[in-house]
């Protein structure tokens, strides 16, 4: 599913407009990527969380070359699913 078969389905379930639903999923979207920005975490009960956690920087390898090439350190995005998402898709 991507984002305009999201928004129709929203729109459908919900019984709203397509322009609503786009609204709501991009503020939804809007403020998850914010409180990430800010090193918080989101959690929907039942759905899952959302975290950011550090990847330091390390040694890799140029699979062309074989040559050495420094990775540098990032923040990545991490996403633990809840007991009711896990147990719907098992």
């Amino acid at each position: 599913m991507n984002k305009t078969e999201l928004i129709d389905a929203m729109a459908a379930d919900a019984g709203i407009t397509k322009a609503a639903a786009k609204k709501a999923l991009e503020s939804f979207l809007g403020n998850v990527e914010g409180t990430l920005k800010k090193g918080d975490r989101v959690s929907l009960v039942g759905f899952g969380s959302w975290s950011v956690s550090k990847r330091a920087a390390r040694e890799g390898r140029n699979p062309q070359t074989g040559k050495t090439i420094q990775i540098a350190a990032k923040n990545v995005v991490k996403f633990k699913a809840g007991a009711d998402l896990q147990d719907a898709v098992n």
